[in-house]
């Protein structure tokens, strides 16, 4: 009997102490790893951290300037220059201008030039004619000297160097069909033409817009999406002048249409230097 209150007695001993019913409160132990500055965060639940959106920089597309009044517009300043339009809105008065029209339309020796593009060989979407001592290139195809001025033209000249106090010896001129002729972004730049060319733009017949777009700087890599525009709309008369850096930090075009154009012509007179001479 002993032997079994002795075995008992030791049996007991390898159950341990009997479990309490109240036991202690916890205590929240931070791993090592935790800085002391996010110990409150991490003992209180009730501050959890909120992620938010970062606001969105929205860019935006600007909207065309559209000139339209008479007068000289600087229409943008870099390290190349001002860039600046003259504006006459009716430098040739309108029945004056509308024989002018017939007369040119129908005297002038149109023709249709072809250019040569990345594709091979095209038909430019207009009619053309150049008067000038030199020729000019463009678009890689040459129109040759044509000495030969229309009588026409050569007084329209001296009025508008008369006006404008420039000089010209060199006119493109470009007819306007319809609504589908048109001429694509680009620039006077030639070499011919020298640093800053001065252009003189007459116009004669239906209105059409005459668009104008930034070049963009260099980490745009050639993208105009967010270009500053300029859209002058030359009606029957007017004339415009791009003056200082305009070539050389701008491109302009005159676009298709989506509906009925009668013919336009415009007259683009210029300056050539052979060989790029400033």
């Amino acid at each position: 009997m002993d032997d079994k209150r002795q075995r008992a007695r030791v049996q007991g001993a390898w159950a341990g102490p009997a479990k309490s019913a109240s036991r202690p409160a916890s205590r929240t132990v931070l791993p090592a790893a935790v800085p002391q500055r996010w110990a409150s965060e991490v003992v209180n639940p009730d501050r959890r951290f909120v992620y938010e959106e970062p606001a969105e920089v929205t860019r935006r597309v600007p909207e065309p300037r559209v000139i339209e009044k008479d007068g000289t517009h600087d229409i943008s300043s870099s390290p190349s220059g001002v860039s600046r339009l003259r504006l006459f809105p009716r430098f040739i008065d309108p029945k004056e201008a509308n024989w002018m029209f017939e007369q040119l339309q129908h005297e002038i020796p149109w023709s249709q030039k072809t250019n040569v593009g990345l594709d091979g060989p095209y038909q430019e979407p207009r009619l053309t004619c150049w008067f000038g001592e030199v020729p000019y290139t463009y678009s890689r195809s040459t129109m040759q000297p044509n000495p030969h001025w229309h009588p026409l033209l050569t007084m329209l000249k001296d009025r508008i160097e008369e006006v404008t106090g420039h000089s010209f010896n060199s006119l493109l001129c470009n007819l306007y069909r319809h609504d589908k002729d048109s001429i694509d972004w680009h620039s006077d730049d030639e070499p011919d033409l020298g640093k800053n060319p001065v252009i003189a733009s007459l116009s004669f017949g239906e209105t059409r817009m005459f668009q104008m777009r930034k070049k963009p700087p260099p980490e745009e890599h050639g993208d105009y999406t967010y270009a500053e525009r300029v859209h002058v709309p030359l009606d029957h008369g007017s004339l415009l002048l791009m003056e200082g850096a305009t070539q050389e930090d701008w491109q302009h075009r005159v676009p298709k249409e989506y509906h009925d154009r009668r013919p336009r012509i415009n007259l683009t007179f210029r300056t050539m230097f052979p060989g790029g001479k400033p």
